[in-house]
């Protein structure tokens, strides 16, 4: 029985140290690189085809930006994008757009990194909703949860997305990142 309790010890001793000190760096961290690995660079595709072209481009959004994301308003003003109303559906593009081009690089740089991530989830829920009821995708691509097939775009592609999203909400970005740097910035007396 002794053996048990020893290894039983030397477990918990070595699973306390790495919570202890993966916790400080390496969850943020590690939750940062995934997100940038798999999910920057689709967010900064998606951001560019609701933007004008070239450097100019980045203050003023294309058409195409009122078509993928306020698509009933679009169509309730018969295609003129001069008529549709600014509020909601005008100031719902202009913020989404923005949202999707400039919170990926708040996450991946790790500054405001919680608020950035917070923003995410939304972001990724309006997206999916949007997805839903205006773009109308089948079932098949929706899917379900807890079912043996794991490629859906919405319940299973879109939970993965959250959940690094959710440990940078909840842990924050981790001892290297942008909003770690600052805090110790502050943290130095100043003479």
């Amino acid at each position: 029985m002794s053996a048990i309790r020893h290894a039983a010890a030397l477990y918990a001793r070595l699973f306390t140290w790495l919570e202890r000190h993966g916790d400080q760096w390496l969850l943020g961290f590690l939750a940062r690189f995934a997100f940038a690995a798999v999910l920057l660079g689709y967010f900064h595709s998606s951001a560019k085809t609701k933007l004008g072209d070239g450097l100019a481009g980045l203050f003023s959004i294309s058409p195409g930006a009122y078509y993928q994301i306020a698509l009933p308003a679009v169509e309730a003003a018969g295609g003129d994008l001069d008529k549709v109303v600014f509020l909601p559906w005008g100031l719902m593009v202009v913020l989404g757009t923005y949202a999707e081009l400039l919170l990926p690089l708040l996450i991946v740089i790790g500054l405001c990194s919680r608020l950035a991530a917070i923003g995410m989830i939304g972001f990724i829920c309006v997206q999916s909703l949007v997805d839903i009821t205006v773009h109308q995708i089948g079932a098949e691509a929706v899917g379900a949860l807890f079912d043996r097939f794991p490629d859906a775009v919405i319940a299973d592609q879109r939970l993965l997305w959250l959940v690094p999203l959710a440990v940078i909400a909840l842990k924050g970005p981790g001892l290297v990142s942008l909003d770690a740097l600052i805090a110790r910035g502050r943290a130095v007396p100043q003479t």
